[in-house]
């Protein structure tokens, strides 16, 4: 069984930075394309970043391009999600996902693996 673990979520002021991280157990990391996804208040749950295997390509939504860095280190099955100049809409639970395969994807179907998340509030 695959276990995704976040953490590095919290109370942050608008304009400020956080940095969330994923662990993923196992010895198929490698093989995994991992992205974040959030769920915000009253409202489903939708892509925020994604990393392919080698951590050579990043994809990210229009909402967070230019402000979030997803970073991958595969020597210790960590994802990392670095949040500057954060807003108070991007306040949510935010999840860590694994893909099988090759390929970027963005909607929560296409993912194979789940974390449990973490809360990010950021307060104007």
């Amino acid at each position: 069984q695959v276990q995704l673990v976040e953490s590095g979520g919290g109370l942050v002021q608008a304009g400020g930075s956080l940095r969330l991280s994923c662990v993923v157990s196992g010895n198929a990391f490698r093989g995994y394309h991992m992205a974040w996804f959030r769920s915000p208040p009253g409202k489903e749950r939708e892509f925020v970043a994604s990393i392919n295997w080698s951590g050579e390509n990043t994809y990210f939504a229009e909402s967070t391009k230019g402000r979030f860095i997803i970073s991958r280190d595969n020597a210790k099955n960590t994802v990392i999600l670095q949040m500057n100049s954060l807003k108070p809409e991007d306040t949510a639970v935010y999840y860590c996902a694994a893909a099988d395969g090759l390929g970027n994807r963005v909607t929560i179907f296409e993912y194979d693996y789940w974390g449990q998340g973490t809360q990010v509030t950021v307060s104007s």
